[in-house]
């Protein structure tokens, strides 16, 4: 019997579909027992990842590939702890509050850990699990601001196609375009792939 080799992707990266508890934000918030997420799942909600070397990130040539494929030309950085963000407690909080945006959102994280939580195509909660080396890039609406875990610490470049927009719509804003057209792509989609399965 053959093993297939590990995505290494895997090694820096986490999904798994959440549990209801209020509880802080912060903790991992599995269900029980817990349901993991496959990369190929994240896929086909529009989420893509990509293993690279957070150490080089200046020279990195599989990071400046991906910058001309996709016409990410605007680069910076965020950095979230209490020590670099005033009112801490506070302003993590907001970054709980789930809203959709019309641009991807991708993050790259340089250092330190945190997560993105992302809708399915049923609005079910999955929790993403980003660590230092691990680049994705997330379709608009369906995910809160990156935020960090229980270490309380995450550094992640940000990148943007143009000019970063960085107005938050709290949902339902449904009837904006990067909505529809995220619906007509991927859920949509999903939904005619099974239905001409069952016809077959």
């Amino acid at each position: 019997m053959v093993i297939p080799d590990k995505d290494p992707r895997e090694e820096v990266l986490q999904a798994w579909y959440m549990d209801d508890s209020n509880e802080d934000q912060r903790l991992p918030h599995h269900r029980e027992p817990k349901e993991f997420v496959s990369l190929k799942q994240l896929e086909k909600l529009g989420v893509l990842s990509w293993r690279l070397d957070a150490d080089n990130y200046e020279t990195d040539e599989e990071l400046k590939k991906i910058r001309e494929e996709r016409g990410y030309s605007y680069m910076d950085f965020c950095e979230v702890s209490p020590e670099k963000l005033p009112n801490y407690e506070e302003k993590i909080k907001n970054f709980f509050e789930e809203h959709l945006h019309t641009d991807e959102e991708i993050r790259y994280a340089v250092a330190g850990s945190g997560y993105f939580d992302v809708r399915d195509k049923n609005d079910g909660w999955i929790r993403v699990w980003v660590k230092k080396r691990w680049n994705d890039c997330f379709t608009s609406w369906n995910v809160p601001s990156l935020y960090p875990d229980s270490n309380n610490y995450i550094k992640a470049m940000r990148l943007f196609v143009g000019d970063p927009v960085w107005t938050p719509f709290n949902r339902p804003h449904d009837h904006l375009p990067a909505r529809k057209q995220y619906v007509e792509a991927f859920v949509q989609k999903e939904r005619n792939d099974h239905a001409v399965n069952a016809a077959a």
